[in-house]
């Protein structure tokens, strides 16, 4: 029989070089429990400085006594980005990408005695690993566990991809009826060997079973009546799947998988549909991330973050930029999200065709390991892969990427997210049966009223093609507060009506087959420094350590939550000067009354958002409480003589890039490029010329004017080894712009600033 054993204590942890594969720990290593994440505190406090290099892990196996021909299996849940396995000194496996399981059949290295596991992790950049560069942090560290897997010879196959070795799926033949699809894969079957499939209803009632004879694919369907769907966040009714793999009257092995039946589609001008019922797609993007944490989150923290989204009234997720936890993706079965999971791709691609094939392996192992999971209905294959302009090369790789998605699984959708400045009738946007765009209208360029015009245009200029929103947002510090808030003052006031905005126009457009808010909560971002906040994306709904919900939280509990909300915003915003204010709340419920010190004052009809105009404040404090329905809520306002300095973000503006850089500059001729030792030039790093104030002006000036919106310095820090050059054929010219004429003109200012 099959056993696992997770290998939680008793670890050792190093930094320092080794010369040769260690075989015990050195007189400083670190004693750690995993899961185990070696930034968890600098991958967060910005700097663009975390750690990044290859680590150690050694720990001491005594293996009990084993039953004869036990064939054991180290089984790395994660390993960021890549790693060296090492029994007793001797290579057993390696594997690159960082988010994925990977397995090894270590049994010939082992000794009947003591044994040593050594596990050299390395988050280095290298280029044939993705991610290349991204806007958050590649933590490093054994961050997701290690188990011991000891099964007989005979076994469910652990080698292909880190995925089960049982493979279920159906297909719905007609009203609660579907054709159940079973696949078990059998290591060093023999002819007497049997798999005997028992299904499970919810209540543990058996409503079906077959037996077929064991081999390399044993394949059996089973039809089944009146069966209960599995109605996304509706009503998540899971069956379960017992596959048991028996010789004579011994059981060998067993695996159990959930399993949801539905069917789902998408009609480009009505929206996504789930066993027939059109079910609009609300919801968030999540990263991974603690703050104090980083990576290393346990069963406890994942639940928790479900619950919250859940709370929240979403009905999907987008799981950026990378393969989640299994832990998470089982409990989206259980609470009814609907997954759009994808791999790395994202922001740039190395031409090395190395690169392309790690691409293809992250694809193999996220389809195959999480191909079991009903949430999931979208398979993503890129995201912002076009940061600069598209290629024959990017195209052809995508194209094979989504093939190879529609390979591995036929079941499910396939989908990408775009960059925003990527042009309507660019060919990627055919490429994938949906697609969805990032769009920042109103926060890095544009204005707000710009989002619902580029929708409606690529509406109408590609009607058969299904349109979502990948990403949207803005940043919201909760200890800024505005009267007059704009974009790029931080403040929670500005976030609230960029979210107004967004939830509105998306509301009136349920043919957007998905949208995902930009972020459910504030992500790790070490070379950001964002609003006087370093080392964070604060994008979020809810902070990084999960503790407070900022006030547009209960904006999109208001558009989705069935439960009643009712929340006074901008409590935040305490000290107040004026004599009137105004108080705005958000609720679901069809109107609200106002109370001021106890005393009411108005009630007032609405739809989300109420706003109740010229409340006096008195001298001192001053309560106010709105109710709807059964729901209260107060907050309370002090009447200050002087305005509360620390509600005002003063922010250095040197920092921040101009967009008319290149205006009344000829950008149509290349000039002659010199490269003059000791001053600055296109082949300098990113990183070496943040370094430098007048230099980094240059670069900030130069990415602004190009992108066409008003970039940080800190931003640009997420390019770190990449050099001008580099990116030169990854760069947006406008029209009447040549590519080299803007590298040159580039390189002609830095070449004026001495190293």
């Amino acid at each position: 029989m099959r056993n696992v054993y997770k290998l939680e204590n008793d670890w050792f942890f190093t930094k320092e070089p080794q010369d040769q594969v260690p075989a015990a720990p050195g007189q400083n290593w670190e004693a750690v429990t995993l899961p185990h994440c070696w930034n968890r505190y600098d991958g967060q406090d910005g700097g663009a400085d975390f750690y990044r290099g290859k680590c150690w892990y050694v720990k001491n196996l005594k293996l009990p006594v084993l039953k004869p021909g036990t064939r054991i299996y180290a089984e790395f849940l994660a390993a960021a980005s890549s790693c060296e396995v090492y029994v007793n000194g001797q290579k057993a496996a390696t594997h690159e990408g960082g988010y994925s399981i990977f397995r090894a059949d270590i049994t010939s290295y082992l000794k009947d005695t003591d044994n040593v596991l050594s596990v050299m992790v390395n988050n280095q950049h290298q280029d044939q690993i993705y991610p290349q560069m991204a806007d958050f942090t590649f933590y490093g560290g054994l961050y997701r566990g290690v188990n011991l897997i000891f099964v007989p010879e005979t076994h469910f196959d652990l080698d292909y991809h880190g995925s089960q070795g049982v493979t279920v799926s159906s297909e719905i033949t007609g009203d609660k009826q579907a054709k159940l699809t079973l696949h078990a894969y059998v290591k060093n079957a023999k002819e007497t060997d049997q798999v005997l499939f028992t299904i499970y209803d919810q209540e543990k009632n058996i409503v079906g079973s077959i037996t077929r004879p064991a081999a390399e694919d044993t394949f059996a369907e089973v039809l089944l009546m009146d069966l209960h769907l599995w109605q996304g966040v509706e009503d998540p009714y899971l069956y379960t799947v017992e596959a048991i793999l028996s010789r004579h009257n011994e059981v060998l092995d067993e695996m159990q998988v959930r399993h949801g039946f539905r069917s789902f589609y998408v009609d480009p001008q009505k929206g996504f549909y789930l066993n027939g019922i059109l079910t609009p797609l609300r919801g968030v993007s999540r990263h991974q991330d603690r703050l104090d944490i980083g990576y290393a989150l346990t069963y406890k923290e994942h639940l928790e973050d479900a619950q919250l989204i859940k709370e929240l009234g979403a009905n999907t997720i987008r799981l950026a930029h990378y393969q989640h936890s299994q832990d998470f993706y089982n409990i989206c079965d259980e609470m009814g999200f609907i997954l759009w999971a994808e791999i790395p791709f994202i922001s740039s691609m190395n031409p090395l065709p190395e690169a392309h094939q790690n691409c293809i392996s992250q694809m193999t192992e996220l389809i195959n390991q999480n191909y079991n999971h009903s949430s999931i209905c979208f398979w993503g294959i890129s995201n912002e892969i076009t940061i600069g302009e598209s290629n024959p090369q990017l195209v052809k790789n995508l194209k094979e990427l989504n093939a190879l998605a529609h390979k591995l699984d036929p079941s499910r959708l396939t989908t990408m997210a775009q960059v925003s400045n990527l042009p309507m009738e660019d060919e990627q946007n055919q490429i994938t049966d949906v697609l969805s765009y990032n769009h920042y209208f109103g926060w890095y360029q544009g204005e707000l009223t710009d989002n619902e015009k580029w929708l409606d245009a690529f509406h109408a200029m590609h009607p058969d093609r299904a349109l979502g929103i990948s990403e949207y947002g803005c940043e919201g510090i909760i200890t800024y507060h505005n009267d007059a808030p704009k974009a790029g003052d931080y403040s929670e006031e500005y976030q609230a009506l960029y979210h107004e905005h967004m939830a509105k126009i998306i509301d009136e457009r349920p043919w957007l087959w998905a949208t995902h808010i930009w972020n459910m909560f504030d992500f790790g971002c070490d070379a950001r420094d964002e609003g006087g906040v370093a080392g964070r994306n604060n994008k979020g709904l809810m902070t990084l350590d999960r503790k407070i919900k900022k006030d547009i939280f209960y904006l999109y509990q208001a558009y989705w939550s069935k439960a009643p909300v009712l929340h006074i915003c901008s409590k935040r915003y305490a000290k107040r000067t004026q004599d009137m204010i105004s108080v705005k709340v958000y609720s679901n419920q069809p109107e609200v009354e106002l109370y001021v010190d106890g005393v009411f004052v108005e009630k007032k009809p609405g739809s989300h958002v109420f706003v109740f105009e010229n409340v006096a404040l008195k001298d001192g404090f001053t309560s106010i409480t709105v109710k709807a329905g059964a729901s209260s809520d107060t907050a309370c306002f002090e009447k200050a003589a002087e305005p509360y300095a620390p509600y005002v973000l003063i922010e250095d503006e040197s920092n921040t890039g101009v967009t008319n850089w290149f205006d009344n500059v000829d950008m149509t001729k290349a000039q002659p490029m010199t490269f003059n030792e000791g001053y600055f030039s296109i082949k300098d790093q990113m990183k070496v010329i943040l370094k430098n104030d007048a230099a980094s002006t240059v670069l900030v000036n130069a990415i602004s004017s190009l992108m066409g919106m008003k970039l940080k310095k800190s931003m640009l820090a997420i390019m770190g080894s990449q050099t001008l050059e580099g990116l030169a054929d990854k760069m947006p010219a406008k029209e009447g712009m040549n590519v080299d004429a803007i590298m040159s003109y580039i390189n002609t200012e830095l070449q004026k600033i001495a190293k």
